[in-house]
């Protein structure tokens, strides 16, 4: 998803507006109980965008250590056909750097580079120190210094290492064995293929059928949203697995959450900004769960989660964890 952050005044005022219309290697806090909603979703965007580099191994553990009860995370494809975890389509010199022993390749396209050539990049720049202030690339108890890009594969097996981690608490354990996973298929809505699988932009692809191959072989199909801009992608997933959780995400335009419902959608995922009361009820009345991107100011997540929405995607889910009545 792309990021979002616009001052807490005016994320107030855009919120009444659609009512009236209808450091060292240690874990962050674990927070108390917040007035969340027993079944709200608190997705760690990327990780945890906010407070470590987007979408490696500290960002994860991060969001671990604060018990989200999702991790939200971007799928890529290498050259050799590996599953990757990142956002965007290259690895651009704003975020990572080259550090292997040889010279840095020509291209930094996922699609260009095969798993071990990713693997000599490391990714812990901030791009925006304005918009995370509070970002840092300190080392974490398990993850330690280590934010090369990684696969879904090492993901999972993270996730399952954390889980028997004695350096954390027997709460953080517990809750890593039950967190969830929403994995985005990052395939462009103006060029499906670009991919790099040689996707036909209807039937299941190299693509979606490694990532679904992947899941099943871990036993997550329970613990697993599958999320996309690009529906046809959604509805390969499901031609592969029924019973896996499609999320629809959209930017912009007029949404329509009951045509996504009637398609085999679980899930509505807008932008925050185009929720309104008459949305969320079409897509409440076609039983979506709604569940908007991306939430960094805790006065526009109050305003939302009064609207009624069933989780919040944010860069700060300890902002969001933290909320007091």
């Amino acid at each position: 998803m792309l990021p979002s952050r616009l001052p807490a005044c005016l994320l107030s005022a855009l919120l009444l507006l659609f009512g009236a219309c209808s450091a060292p290697a240690s874990p962050p806090a674990v927070y108390s109980p917040s007035p969340l909603p027993a079944s709200f979703d608190v997705q760690g965007h990327r990780g945890a965008r906010g407070l470590k580099p987007e979408n490696t191994l500290p960002a994860f553990e991060t969001a671990l250590d604060l018990m989200v009860t999702t991790l939200e995370l971007d799928l890529h494809f290498s050259a050799d056909r590996v599953v990757v975890i990142w956002h965007d389509d290259e690895l651009a010199p704003a975020k990572c750097q080259h550090s292997g022993p040889d010279a840095a390749p020509p291209s930094r396209r996922i699609s260009d580079l095969t798993f071990a050539q990713l693997r000599h990049f490391r990714c812990a720049l901030n791009p925006d120190p304005r918009q995370f202030p509070d970002q840092n690339d300190a080392p974490t108890l398990l993850a330690g210094d280590d934010y090369r890009p990684i696969s879904l594969v090492q993901l999972f097996d993270f996730v399952e290492t954390y889980a028997a981690a004695p350096q954390k608490s027997a709460a953080q354990r517990a809750h890593a064995r039950s967190v969830h996973f929403n994995i985005e298929t990052k395939r462009h809505p103006d060029d499906p293929a670009a991919i790099g699988d040689g996707w036909d932009g209807q039937t299941p692809g190299p693509f979606e059928r490694e990532i679904v191959a992947l899941i099943e072989s871990r036993n997550l199909v329970a613990r697993v949203i599958v999320q996309s801009f690009v529906h046809e992608s959604l509805w390969a997933v499901r031609a592969l697995n029924p019973d896996l959780r499609l999320a629809a995400l959209s930017s912009r335009g007029r949404p329509t959450p009951a045509a996504y419902a009637q398609a085999g959608a679980a899930i509505w995922s807008p932008r925050w900004q185009d929720i309104t009361p008459a949305l969320l009820q079409e897509a409440h009345d076609a039983a979506l769960r709604v569940i908007p991107w991306t939430v960094n100011e805790p006065e526009a997540m109050r305003q939302l989660i009064a609207l009624g929405v069933d989780g919040i995607i944010s860069d700060r889910p300890d902002l969001l964890l933290a909320l007091q009545p």
